[in-house]
């Protein structure tokens, strides 16, 4: 199976808004329209079988409402693996992990940055320690900012592993999105997994390969960002830009089998 690890669709009443402030935050025109309707056909023409949804509820009362989002997903799009969300603020954390990895929910997604905590937060260790190795995590990692002012970067996600080894985490972005350098440094080697999403228009080659060659090459997802970016694009800079085989991008497109078995 070929995967698409990194994308996101909307509900269709928030699409539109979304994409505006997505716009809005990375000055970046989105290719698609974020709803699950155009990214299919997305998915499709670039080859691929499976796409991984995520939605990160950016305050404690989107918790259910993502969820519910989640679960629906995954139960009426059979190409869909949906991921849940969960916030340090929630009241009733456990029951609702519970009611969502019984609806068949695999996996979580953190976006620190928007979420309103850091990635060091002892609020956010809390529950790590809630989640332990019930769900694969998704972690949005980088920004612009200094690493030590943004609520997530490389450093932090490396503590973050260490901390709890018994979680299976996947690093976005390569790992750090503008971080690359000290994603290369802090997650290289480890085994947390990182996808190549948001990164491949901006990561120079070099540094694509110093991490790719010193990384555990099953553990380096394929990733697009759709609605940001194209699953197609993505794939072709992956060929063109950084210079990977046939065999090495299949094994990046594949390797998620394994993790969603």
């Amino acid at each position: 199976m070929r995967f698409d690890v990194h994308t996101h669709a909307f509900h269709p009443k928030v699409a539109s808004k979304v994409i505006d402030s997505l716009y809005s935050h990375y000055g970046i025109h989105p290719v698609g329209v974020g709803t699950i309707e155009d990214l299919l056909p997305h998915i499709r023409t670039a080859g691929l079988d499976r796409a991984v949804v995520h939605s990160a509820a950016t305050d404690p009362s989107q918790v259910i409402p993502v969820n519910n989002w989640a679960i629906h997903l995954q139960k009426t799009y059979p190409e869909i693996i949906a991921f849940g969300s969960m916030h340090v603020e929630f009241g009733n954390i456990e029951a609702e992990l519970d009611r969502i990895e019984t609806q068949g929910i695999k996996g979580l997604k953190f976006h620190n940055d928007f979420q309103g905590f850091r990635m060091d937060d002892p609020r956010f260790y809390n529950l790590m320690e809630i989640i332990g190795d019930r769900f694969i995590l998704m972690f949005h990692v980088g920004s612009s900012l200094p690493p030590e002012e943004n609520p997530s970067c490389p450093v932090k996600m490396a503590k973050l592993e260490e901390m709890f080894p018994q979680s299976t985490m996947i690093a976005a972005h390569m790992g750090g999105y503008r971080y690359w350098d000290l994603a290369c440094d802090n997650l290289a080697g480890t085994d947390i997994y990182v996808d190549t999403s948001s990164s491949l228009p901006f990561i120079s080659k070099e540094q694509f390969m110093h991490f790719y060659d010193k990384h555990d090459k099953k553990k380096i997802l394929f990733g697009s960002d759709y609605p940001i970016f194209d699953p197609k694009d993505t794939l072709d800079l992956l060929k063109v830009k950084i210079g990977l085989k046939d065999g090495q991008v299949e094994e990046l497109l594949t390797n998620a089998t394994r993790l969603f078995a």
